[in-house]
């Protein structure tokens, strides 16, 4: 027999069914969601909960009536920031920096996964693997100390030129060398840590696929380029799409401690912009909440374009 139509009146009553599996599955990976809580608490606790401050960008501040407090101004400080022309400078600065960034150093940690795997020598492999990661536990304080120690006007490099007679050259002091030298330090400081991530990827080879291209006479540049690279092609999308995700944000640390007097036409990126106007001028967080506020969302909008032209090219992306 058929069940009765329910009438206008009645309502469907939630399967119990789906519930208890979802719960059954929970308490059956407990362990495992017992191990994320800490995280998922650290993300709620600072990444979450401080959005709330954004609504300052709505408002005009003013310290006596703290944040929820202040008075809404609705879009002011947006106009107020791009009737700005120091806004819209740092803006094209900090593309420009991060796309040469993208383009130039992007394919290094690749490479560098590529060339270790290639290495047969355990031993040797584990010693290259761990001198090209050190440079990522130092601070941007201790590399730029080390960068001024050896590329200022009477560091060691020119301190070389000078002995042999040759003329000495201003690394630190020019507008010309500054973003190479970005360029230069973020390589030798981020490519080791970088590589880590695609040898992961290549380590989950099938090494069948291997032997069957050595049965067949691939030589190992072959493999190289007819395996490994289509096998970590996946990874390399999905870190390319997080490096777009992130176009509007140059790396404060790198460029403050860099950064002098004589570099800034070329070193205020947006980062900085953001922070001169917060803490070195006349103190306005409602101004510097907008300009964060706006980097965010072109920061997520680049993302977003990012995956869904991998999809379009055939790749994955982020978001099923």
């Amino acid at each position: 027999m058929k069940p009765a139509a329910l009438g206008s009146g009645q309502k469907v009553k939630p399967n119990p069914t789906r519930s208890r599996r979802l719960f059954a599955e929970i308490w059956k990976h407990r362990m495992t969601y017992t191990l994320l809580i800490p995280g998922l608490i650290w993300l709620i606790l600072f990444a979450y909960l401080p959005m709330g401050g954004l609504s300052l960008a709505f408002k005009e501040y003013k310290a006596n009536l703290g944040i929820w407090g202040s008075p809404w101004v609705g879009f002011e400080n947006f106009k107020y920031v791009f009737r700005d022309p120091t806004f819209i400078d740092a803006v094209w600065r900090t593309l420009y920096i991060n796309i040469l960034k993208l383009i130039v150093q992007f394919p290094f940690p690749i490479l560098l996964a590529l060339m270790l795997n290639e290495l047969r020598m355990r031993r040797t492999k584990k010693i290259f693997q761990t001198v090209f990661t050190f440079p990522h536990f130092l601070s941007w304080i201790i590399v730029s100390g080390i960068v001024i120690n050896v590329l200022a006007y009477d560091g060691l490099v020119n301190s070389a030129l000078a002995l042999v007679g040759l003329p000495t050259i201003n690394f630190l002091g020019s507008e010309d060398t500054f973003v190479p030298m970005l360029l230069l330090t973020d390589i030798w400081k981020s490519t080791g840590w970088g590589a880590i991530i695609y040898l992961a990827a290549i380590s989950g080879i099938d090494q069948d696929q291997y032997e069957s291209a050595q049965i067949d006479g691939a030589s190992r540049l072959q493999q190289m380029f007819r395996i490994t690279l289509p096998n970590i092609l996946p990874t390399i999308t999905v870190m390319f799409i997080l490096n777009v995700g992130g176009l509007m944000s140059s790396g404060f640390d790198q460029i403050f401690n860099l950064a002098n007097a004589a570099t800034q036409n070329v070193s205020e990126v947006l980062d900085v912009y953001i922070y001169r106007i917060t803490f070195q001028s006349s103190t306005d967080f409602s101004f510097s909440t907008a300009v964060s506020l706006f980097r965010s969302l072109v920061n997520m909008f680049l993302l977003l374009a990012a995956d869904r032209v991998a999809k379009k090219l055939g790749g994955d992306g982020l978001f099923r």
